[in-house]
C-alpha cells in the first residue's frame, strides 16, 4: 500500500468514489480473476477434452490418409492451412468462450457496469512518471505484496505439478505401449489434477487479495475534513453565502413589513415583548389582518413607526402573545380572536368618531 497521508481520516464520499470509477479506478482483484479462470479451465477441461480430441484424431487421420496422394502447390498449402485453422477454430472456440465469459462475468461482479472514459484520455504525466514509479518499486509496501503473491503462486503451481507428475511416474512408461486415445485421456487427467491441485492454495490466496485489494482502495479515497467540507460547499453551497442571504432575505421581508405598519388600524402589544399590527379592511379580506409581528427589538420598531403615524396602540398581553404565536404575517386572525379584537376597534372606532378622524373600513365587523 502507498504510504497513507495522516491527515485523509474519512471515509470516501459516494461523490469522490463516483469520481474515481470514472477515471477507472476500481477495487478490482486480479487474483479473483485468476481462480475464476483457473477454475473455468478445469470445468472446460472436463466437459469438452474428450470432444476436443476426437475432433483432433479425425483431423490427423484425414490429413494421414491422404498425405500420399496430396499435391503440393501454393494453393493446396494455402486450402490446407484454412481447414485446419477452421477445424482448430470450430474446436478451441467454445473453450476460449467459456472462459472468457466467466472471466467477464467476475469482473463484472466485482466492479459492476462501468463506463469510464477519462481512461483513454491523453495525459503526459503518466508518460513523465518513471522516476516516480521506479522510486516506488522499491520503497511501496505494495509492491512488495504482490512480489509475495506471485512467488507463492509459483509454488503452489510448482508444487501442484510435482506431486501429480511425482504420483504418476510410475505410469509413464507403460504410455508406449499404449493407443493414442488412452494417451490422449492420461494427459488430460494429468493436466486436470494439476489444476485442481493448484486451485486449492489459489483460493486462499485469492480471499486475501481481494480483502487487500478493497482496504488499499478505500484507504487510498480516504479524505481530509478540509476535502470533506470543500465537497459539501460545492453540493449544498457555502454555509457563509447562504447565512448571508437568508440574512438579506430576512432583512428584505422585514422592511416589507414595517412599510404596511403605518396602513394598521391598531397596534396590539404585551407591551414590551410582543407587537401585533392589524388592519381590517372588509374589501380585501373578511376579518382583521395581521400586517406586521415582532418581539423585542421588532415589536420597539414596530410600535416606534406606528407612533411616527398615529396608529393606535392598545396593550393587551393575553391577546398579544396569541396573535404573535398563531397568526403569521398576510393572514386573518382566527375566529376564537374576533370579539377580543372586534372591542378593541370598536374603541379605536369610537374615540376617531368622537375626534371627527375617518375610520377604518368596516366597522360593521368592529362590532361584530
Amino acid at each position: 500500500m502507498a504510504q497513507q497521508d495522516p491527515s485523509r481520516t474519512e471515509q470516501a464520499t459516494p461523490k469522490r468514489v463516483k469520481k474515481a470509477r470514472q477515471r477507472g479506478s476500481v477495487a478490482k482483484s486480479q487474483e479473483i480473476n485468476k481462480l475464476v479462470t483457473m477454475l473455468a479451465g478445469y470445468v472446460a477441461l472436463r466437459l469438452y477434452a474428450a470432444y476436443i480430441w476426437e475432433d483432433l484424431l479425425k483431423v490427423f487421420r484425414w490429413f494421414f490418409s491422404g498425405f500420399s496422394t496430396f499435391e503440393l502447390s501454393a494453393q493446396s498449402v494455402h486450402a490446407l492451412v484454412i481447414m485446419v485453422c477452421k477445424e482448430l477454430a470450430i474446436m478451441v472456440l467454445p473453450v476460449v468462450g467459456f472462459i472468457g465469459f466467466m472471466a467477464w462475468l467476475v469482473l463484472r461482479v466485482q466492479v459492476g457496469p462501468l463506463w469510464a472514459p477519462k481512461v483513454f484520455e491523453f495525459k503526459l504525466n503518466r508518460m513523465l512518471d518513471i522516476g516516480k514509479g521506479l522510486q516506488r518499486l522499491f520503497v511501496d509496501v505494495q509492491t512488495l505484496i504482490r512480489l509475495g503473491k506471485s512467488i507463492l503462486q509459483a509454488v503452489c503451481i510448482g508444487a501442484a505439478i510435482y506431486w501429480v507428475i511425482e504420483g504418476a511416474m510410475h505410469n509413464l512408461l507403460p504410455l508406449y505401449y499404449q493407443e493414442p486415445d488412452y494417451l490422449a485421456g492420461f494427459m488430460l487427467e494429468t493436466g486436470a489434477k494439476v489444476l485442481l491441485y493448484a486451485l486449492l492454495p489459489m483460493v486462499a490466496i485469492a480471499a486475501f487479495d481481494l480483502w487487500y485489494t478493497r482496504h488499499e482502495y478505500s484507504e487510498n479515497l480516504k479524505m481530509t475534513k478540509d476535502e470533506v467540507k470543500d465537497e459539501r460547499k460545492q453540493a449544498e453551497g457555502d454555509p457563509v453565502i447562504k447565512a448571508r442571504q437568508k440574512r438579506k432575505m430576512l432583512e428584505f421581508m422585514q422592511m416589507r413589513m414595517l412599510k404596511q405598519v403605518p396602513k394598521a388600524d391598531v397596534i396590539i402589544t404585551n407591551p414590551t415583548h410582543f407587537a401585533v399590527a392589524l388592519k381590517y379592511d372588509v374589501s380585501v379580506a373578511p376579518a382583521p389582518m395581521v400586517l406586521a409581528k415582532g418581539a423585542d427589538r421588532m415589536a420597539q420598531r414596530i410600535k416606534e413607526i406606528g407612533r411616527e403615524n398615529g396608529v393606535p396602540i392598545r396593550e393587551n398581553k393575553p391577546l398579544a402573545q396569541a396573535l404573535y404565536k398563531s397568526v403569521e404575517v398576510g393572514d386573518i386572525i382566527p375566529e376564537e380572536m374576533y370579539q377580543a379584537v372586534a372591542s378593541i376597534l370598536a374603541q379605536i372606532y369610537k374615540t376617531k368618531a368622537n375626534r371627527g378622524q375617518p375610520m377604518g373600513m368596516g366597522p360593521a365587523g368592529a362590532t361584530r
